[in-house]
């Protein structure tokens, strides 16, 4: 080796750990960025000439040191992982929510539930006697009562799923926006690629914007990605493209816009679609916890709720109908649909508040002051199955909403390990890079010292050789 290419790879050697001290205060500096991928320099040894000249050929032993190469550390199957459980830890966040919503429009076990209510309005017609109006006024209000609780929790679900599907319509507008938003940075590094600056390290900030975009979409939607052309990635929600290259597609929530219309519909047709295009789309995250509450969660409680309502109603309007007033006529339906229609929880109202209507006797064409009618009306929450379905919807209310919390603490303890193997590749160690430093620091003192020798070495050459008489 020359001595003016030993100087040549000095100077590499100190241009290369200079760029490994460079890259090393980047990553200190960004110990505590959120979404910051660690990097490092590639270093490469310079190999001599392979290729000789026309009547020579190379004797260097090396060119020195190359430094150009800046790889962002990335484990690609953790991070398709963390898409995963990161979108499901958000669907079953949202619904965990919506149980413990649930549970509290149903206010079960308290004095304000439908059950307290039930019961107070059986006890009531065991205190009907004779020609007691006042305790006929208060068996009457108690079935007010009931039906009101069956309203008020009927519009509780009913607010909860209206509410929802402003939230999905807000999360798809954020979704929108985040998808164009990759689409512009895949953009942008691939512009930044194909001038170089995917080995140089100048794509690698974009890279981790585009990620944690890509990670909050995966949260949002539930999206997958996969690597495209010049550094770009592609973004797939349930199959369909969302993001290719430098384009994005939105998507839109169509379909039923009340709960009692979805109910109604058969089949339903709310669902996430793509604009244009309208395919429709299996999501996940908080879009797809989202999209299961409307359509699965808050419509079955309330037809089993509705279904309680009639039970209610059958069994009430058949013990009255099947008694008489205290002028001995038959007695008329208690309950009915506000407005017509079908019988709901929502619908149901009391049709008379007049106590006289209320059907105590069990004789037939004469006044009389039995009440052997209202005491079997007493009887019906045991016999008509109403109290007994909605235990039973309780009980299963309670189980949902247990698993699905349970589902919930379960999916986070894995998230979080996955995002500490994640951290684990990716992450910046503080310990790990002062020990980098060092090295690099060293490195870089040992070539300073090869160039001080080299200069001696030429000094001597220079001025101490060829001269004549000394």
């Amino acid at each position: 080796m020359s001595a003016l290419s030993s100087l040549n790879a000095a100077t590499s050697a100190l241009m290369a750990q200079q760029r490994a001290l460079d890259i090393t205060g980047q990553n200190v500096a960004n110990v505590n960025t959120d979404g910051y991928s660690r990097q490092r320099v590639d270093l490469q040894s310079i190999g001599a000439s392979t290729v000789p000249a026309v009547f020579s050929k190379s004797s260097d032993v090396s060119g020195g040191v190359s430094a150009d190469s800046v790889t962002r550390i990335r484990d690609a199957f953790m991070e398709n992982r963390a898409l995963a459980e990161h979108s499901a830890s958000a669907q079953l966040t949202v619904q965990s929510d919506a149980y413990t919503q649930i549970e509290a429009s149903f206010r079960e076990p308290g004095d304000t539930g439908l059950q307290s209510v039930m019961d107070t309005m059986w006890s009531g017609f065991e205190d009907v006697t004779g020609n007691d109006e006042a305790a006929r006024s208060t068996a009457l209000q108690n079935v007010a009562t009931v039906a009101s609780s069956l309203n008020t929790t009927s519009a509780a679900l009913d607010q909860q799923w209206s509410q929802t599907r402003e939230d999905l319509s807000a999360t798809l507008d954020q979704v929108n926006a985040t998808a164009g938003q990759i689409a512009a940075l895949n953009k942008q590094i691939q512009s930044a690629t194909q001038a170089g600056g995917a080995s140089n390290g100048s794509t690698n900030a974009l890279a981790d914007k585009r990620d944690a975009l890509v990670l909050s979409l995966a949260e949002s939607i539930g999206a997958t990605t996969s690597v495209g052309a010049d550094g770009m990635v592609d973004v797939t929600v349930g199959g369909s493209t969302l993001v290719s290259g430098s384009n994005s597609t939105k998507v839109t929530l169509v379909g039923e816009s009340s709960l009692r219309d979805l109910m109604g519909a058969s089949p339903a047709t709310l669902a996430v679609r793509t604009d244009p295009g309208g395919t429709k789309l299996t999501v996940g995250g908080t879009s797809g916890g989202q999209l299961a509450v409307l359509t699965d969660v808050v419509p079955t409680y309330t037809r089993s709720l509705d279904a309680i309502a009639v039970q209610v109603a059958g069994a009430l309007n058949n013990g009255n109908t099947g008694g008489y007033l205290s002028d001995g006529s038959a007695g008329a339906a208690l309950l009915g649909a506000a407005g017509g229609g079908a019988m709901t929880a929502a619908s149901i109202s009391l049709l008379t508040t007049d106590p006289a209507k209320l059907a105590v006797s069990s004789v037939a064409g004469v006044a009389s002051s039995d009440t052997s009618n209202a005491q079997a009306m007493a009887q019906l929450g045991a016999s008509s199955g109403a109290d007994s379905a909605y235990r039973t919807l309780v009980t299963q209310l309670g189980v949902d909403s247990a698993v699905s919390t349970q589902s919930l603490t379960i999916q986070t303890t894995i998230t979080g390990n996955v995002d500490s193997a994640r951290g684990s590749v990716s992450g910046v160690s503080i310990d790990e890079e002062m020990t980098n430093m060092l090295a690099f620091q060293h490195g870089y003192q040992a070539a300073a010292r090869m160039i001080t020798a080299m200069d001696e070495v030429l000094d001597k050459l220079i001025n101490s050789t060829g001269r004549v008489g000394l």
